[in-house]
């Protein structure tokens, strides 16, 4: 059976511009078809199946871009409007997105983020299809390598993503060590129209003063004590990418005063140096850090941080979202194995039901960890609760013992399933649903344990 190709639709009163746009869409692996009045557009609605509209607002006659978008959305969530106009205001532009536009693009058209905002939507309207229709479709709506989450505030940022990627807006990403905001940086930069040109990170809390600022704006040769040759900085490096700046709360204030001029100026002078070079960069930032907070005590510029708080993402930590802990384990679980050639298959129910029930103070990057040593440890095909590392608090908690953490030896599995969920019952207030996804089960499974245990 041959691979299905999206449809997409092209509304455009003026024909030459329709059909300039279904050219260039050439290139992507869809079905593109040009249509020249928005009643025909309608009418193409109404008789057959389109994954994404590409129409203009103002259109002649009785229809107009906005018509087309409310039949569109009367077809349901799995046609996606991509609307186009030569008059955007915020006004029109909020209509829009509030009746369901993936998204707006103001004349004259960039081919490049057309055909990259088109592709996205395709995935989306492809992966609502398959959702609706049962058939599994062979790639994801958006590729966030790495990144794994079911949860309502992850699926919240993977929206915000799709809409910032494709644009050149500064993003500020904020949370808790080892939540991964790398991860959702270079996932970002990857789904970019950036993303064939470098991806350049620097941990701003790594290094001191007089490295970072060589690090970021390059030095010539003899500009200070060791600097024997000349060395491009990452500005230079990510000429046309992404820098990404981490832990940007621990650059000094006269660092951040630089940093703030190129930002604005896109241009780089390197230490030692009086030759400018400019500079075409995005820049996405990370913190664990308050930066309001600082800025109250002055460590932190103000003007800096509107600069760079284009878009602000908050990566809550692990212990927000249990329900996405299974699923991260077995993608975890997959990597390690790929990586070491293990021969184990699974996580038992036991043991993903302590894994999903820890608080994982390092956040992804500890469970990931902890997932690889438990691979390389386990002798057996499946990794089960003596597997699991030995300063997991969940230990105590389902053996209900004070003090140092006991031995699990003597203590019935049935036990420990009894334990593990009247405790998560109890941090979930009743709510069967969610204890259900925290435990790894199904609910009808849960019901019936449950009663089994006459909890």
């Amino acid at each position: 059976m041959s691979e299905y190709r999206p449809v997409v639709m092209v509304v455009d009163d003026e024909r030459d511009h329709a059909d300039g746009i279904v050219e260039a869409l050439g290139k992507l692996p869809v079905k593109a078809l040009a249509v020249y009045t928005g009643q025909d557009a309608v009418e193409v609605l109404q008789n057959q199946h389109v994954d994404v509209v590409v129409t203009d607002l103002k259109l002649e006659g009785r229809v107009d871009g906005l018509d087309v978008l409310r039949q569109a959305r009367r077809n349901g969530n799995s046609t996606e409007v991509i609307l186009i106009t030569a008059y955007a205001t915020i006004e029109n532009c909020k209509e829009a997105i509030r009746q369901g536009a993936y998204d707006y693009l103001v004349k004259p058209l960039d081919i490049d983020q057309l055909r990259t905002l088109v592709e996205q939507a395709s995935r989306k309207a492809s992966a609502a299809r398959a959702r609706r229709t049962g058939v599994r479709e062979e790639h994801d709506p958006f590729v966030f390598e790495g990144i794994k989450g079911a949860s309502a505030a992850v699926q919240g940022i993977f929206e915000i993503v799709r809409r910032v990627a494709p644009t050149n807006i500064s993003v500020l990403i904020e949370g808790p060590s080892g939540t991964g905001k790398e991860l959702l940086a270079r996932a970002i930069h990857g789904n970019s129209l950036r993303r064939s040109k470098p991806f350049k990170p620097v941990n701003c809390a790594g290094l001191t003063e007089t490295l970072l600022e060589s690090e970021l704006f390059g030095h010539v040769k003899g500009a200070f004590t060791g600097a024997n040759t000349d060395r491009k900085g990452l500005f230079e490096m990510a000429d046309e990418g992404t820098l990404f700046l981490d832990e940007i709360g621990d650059m000094p204030l006269t660092m951040q005063a630089k940093l703030l001029r190129v930002i604005e100026d896109g241009v780089v002078v390197p230490v030692g140096s009086n030759k400018p070079t400019v500079v075409d960069v995005r820049i996405i930032c990370a913190t664990n850090q308050n930066l309001r907070k600082l800025i109250d005590q002055n460590k932190f510029r103000e003007d800096l941080y509107f600069r760079i708080r284009g878009v602000d993402v908050l990566l809550p930590p692990l212990r927000e979202r249990p329900e996405d802990i299974p699923l991260l384990a077995r993608h975890f679980l997959e990597e390690a194995v790929e990586e070491t050639g293990s021969k184990v298959t699974g996580i038992t129910e036991a043991a993903m039901r302590i894994l999903a029930g820890y608080e994982w103070p390092g956040n992804i990057r500890q469970l990931k960890n902890a997932i690889r040593t438990m691979v390389v440890m386990c002798d057996r095909d499946r990794i089960d609760i003596a597997d699991l590392p030995p300063e997991m608090a969940q230990r105590r908690q389902l053996t209900g013992a004070s003090g140092p953490p006991a031995s699990l030896a003597g203590v019935s599995l049935n036990d420990l399933e009894r334990k593990a969920i009247m405790d998560t019952l109890a941090r979930t207030e009743g709510n069967r649903e969610k204890a259900a996804k925290i435990l790894g089960i199904g609910e009808r499974t849960l019901y019936r344990k449950i009663r089994e245990y006459n909890l």
